[in-house]
């Protein structure tokens, strides 16, 4: 697979990346942990490297899977994105986010020891803390790269301000934030900070959580399924949002790719520093994200895309109205 580099100061990894996240959450439903190990094992061998995580993702059991898919692999053959300080409570709550210095080094000592590695490759506060100074926790994780425990700082979430002051901190290698064909709010002013500064994206919820990866049929999402409290998956949201996807469906036909790989290869294909992050939790969807990679759009293609599926034309938020206020930015 084809490598990029996360902004000018980032590590290098495979064009696309893999998102570990429903691997044991269960905001998706129940996962099979022997067919998400196996999965990390083929995105590896396929030459998918960088590795997206939380230490708060199945209360730290997403790391421990991980780790025993990892086993045996040479340190040095995969990248490690881990989120930290996102507080949970017994029964899935989410109480907030912790940031403090202290918090950081604790977390990631945690993190370290449950994945198995001596050192985290990009370490990012999985939301921005409202009573901590950015400068203070960027400063925290500055102190464990000096200290051979992070390699690089990443952020996620957050918005263009935000980005300048971790940065003026110290040098920032990417920026994690949704950004799909209907989650386009980036655009307007946090991916030309990017741009600006050199910092790279890490974008998950390329696919929109199934929503645009051609798969998705107009049904309610099954009991436990976090899709069930999303905007864009109920009633006549849903029903418009996949009149969007026959569209796009229509140029995948064209371009003789699926629509899954095609919504993929579009976020690629906005930055040569953003790395699509692939939420597979089979090797079948994984083996269909993979040749995204190297699906090239001409210009004409990207007008056809566009005229498919015009910015802003989703209906409903991508986060329910709670959770849209700790977002960088919209939708």
């Amino acid at each position: 697979m084809r490598k990029r580099t996360l902004g000018t100061t980032g590590p290098a990894v495979g064009a696309l990346g893999l998102g570990a996240m429903g691997m044991t959450s269960g905001v998706y439903g129940v996962s099979d942990r022997a067919e998400s190990i196996a999965t990390v094992r083929a995105a590896l061998d396929a030459g998918l490297t960088l590795i997206d995580t939380g230490d708060h993702y199945g209360a730290g059991h997403n790391e421990m899977l991980l780790a025993e898919a990892l086993r045996g692999r040479p340190r040095e053959s995969y990248v490690l994105s881990v989120k930290f300080g996102a507080l949970l409570a017994p029964g899935g709550g989410f109480l907030g986010q912790d940031s403090r210095p202290a918090a950081v080094k604790n977390f990631l000592i945690h993190s370290m020891t449950r994945l198995g590695v001596d050192h985290i490759d990009i370490y990012r506060p999985a939301r921005l803390d409202p009573d901590v100074p950015i400068e203070d926790t960027v400063g925290a994780i500055k102190e464990m790269i000096e200290a051979g425990y992070v390699r690089h700082v990443g952020l996620s979430e957050v918005r263009a301000e935000t980005i300048r002051r971790a940065y003026a901190v110290h040098p920032v290698a990417d920026l994690q934030i949704e950004y799909s064909l209907i989650s386009r709010g980036v655009e307007t002013d946090v991916l030309p900070t990017l741009r600006e500064l050199g910092v790279g994206m890490t974008a998950y919820g390329v696919l929109s959580r199934g929503l645009i990866s051609g798969h998705w049929k107009n049904v309610a999402p099954r009991p436990g399924d976090n899709r069930s409290r999303m905007p864009r998956f109920s009633g006549d949201n849903v029903e418009h949002n996949l009149t969007l996807v026959d569209a796009l469906r229509r140029v995948a036909e064209q371009k003789g790719c699926t629509v899954a790989q095609l919504a993929i290869a579009w976020v690629a294909a906005q930055s040569d520093h953003i790395v699509p992050l692939v939420g597979a939790r089979t090797r079948d969807r994984l083996n269909e994200a993979r040749p995204a990679a190297d699906l090239t759009l001409s210009a004409d293609d990207l007008a056809e895309i566009e005229k498919a599926v015009p910015a802003g034309s989703a209906h409903g938020d991508r986060y329910p109205a709670a959770m849209m206020a700790n977002l960088g930015t919209g939708n």
